[in-house]
């Protein structure tokens, strides 16, 4: 049978605790969920803006980019 340490993660007399890795993926998977959001939100309320000047009648709905400098 495989010795896998105490239920406190010591290894062979190592007193030191094992990283909380599953709290670790919790976290980067919460903080990407996040941004997606944020993401997400930003470019509804961008075509929302679009759709309510297009139905208002308007036909210059689009924001005017100019070309990069060479």
């Amino acid at each position: 049978m495989v010795d896998r340490g105490t239920e406190n993660g010591e290894e062979n007399g190592d007193a030191r605790p094992r990283p909380p890795i599953g709290a670790l993926i919790a976290l980067l998977v919460l903080i990407v969920l996040v941004l997606g959001g944020l993401w997400l939100t930003q470019k509804l309320s961008a075509q929302a803006r679009l759709e309510n000047c297009l139905a208002s009648g308007r036909t210059n709905c689009l924001s005017i980019t100019s070309p990069e400098a060479r």
